[in-house]
């Protein structure tokens, strides 16, 4: 991401998800890097030729009742209305949709663990999610509704915020697109809901991406590696609950 001094948009963070990132955690985060690092990350083609609505409708009723059943039905309807849209229009629907209709928790209080990826259908059951269920979320929207997966990258970056000490940051996961592969990308987060380019998130500092072509360090032009997917395990599983719920 490029940076420039241009001031972000500040928005106040849910006290709750105020965390300090320890030097330790970087480290760890740096050495789970290098443990995928050479992997694809995110090994799927999905196509709405390959979503089985019907079916992702019976889990929802099953699993979660009638208002579930509304909203899904209504992200399906999002889904089709953005298939003939230009770029920037689907960016801001999909944005949109997530923000307007999830609450921002942390993983303990949405599932109860210290680290959890949920489906879309999770998400929306729950109404509620951590930052990397909104932006996984939005990267399956867009690709469902014909993005080409090559201008997006899932991103964990450092976040400092107005509730965080100023020399204080938190683990964070947001959406950029890349409307070329040089090209400034736009972030989708759920903490500031309208979309900026990366030089007015000041407030962020890209980690690494990844997407089903690769992963990428920071803001690189080129993937770290394209050999097969293998060893994200948390992705993998998210995956194969995806598709039990109708989306592959």
């Amino acid at each position: 991401m490029t940076r420039e001094t241009a001031a972000p948009p500040q928005s106040a963070l849910p006290q709750a998800l105020v965390k300090q990132v320890s030097p330790l955690r970087y480290g760890a985060v740096v050495r789970r890097l290098a443990a995928v690092a050479g992997c694809v990350l995110l090994s799927v083609s999905v196509s709405l030729a390959e979503v089985n609505f019907s079916r992702l409708q019976a889990v929802a009723l099953a699993r979660y009742g009638a208002q579930t059943v509304a909203l899904a039905a209504q992200w399906q309807a999002e889904i089709e209305a953005m298939k003939a849209l230009p770029d920037a229009e689907k960016l801001a629907r999909a944005n949109r949709f997530f923000n307007a209709n999830i609450r921002w928790v942390s993983d303990e209080t949405a599932w109860q663990k210290a680290d959890y990826w949920a489906t879309p259908l999770e998400l929306m059951g729950a109404r509620m999610g951590d930052c990397e269920d909104f932006a996984i979320a939005k990267y399956l929207t867009l690709i469902l509704a014909g993005m080409d997966v090559a201008k997006l990258r899932i991103t964990y970056v450092k976040l400092r915020g107005a509730n965080l000490p100023a020399m204080e940051s938190q683990a964070h996961m947001v959406l950029a697109y890349y409307a070329t592969p040089r090209a400034e990308p736009l972030i989708l987060d759920n903490v500031i809901p309208e979309i900026h380019s990366a030089s007015r998130r000041t407030d962020l500092t890209p980690i690494y991406g990844f997407n089903s072509q690769g992963l990428w360090v920071g803001g690189a032009a080129n993937p770290a590696s394209t050999e097969p997917e293998a060893r994200l395990s948390r992705w993998r599983d998210l995956l194969r609950r995806a598709a039990a719920e109708g989306l592959g």
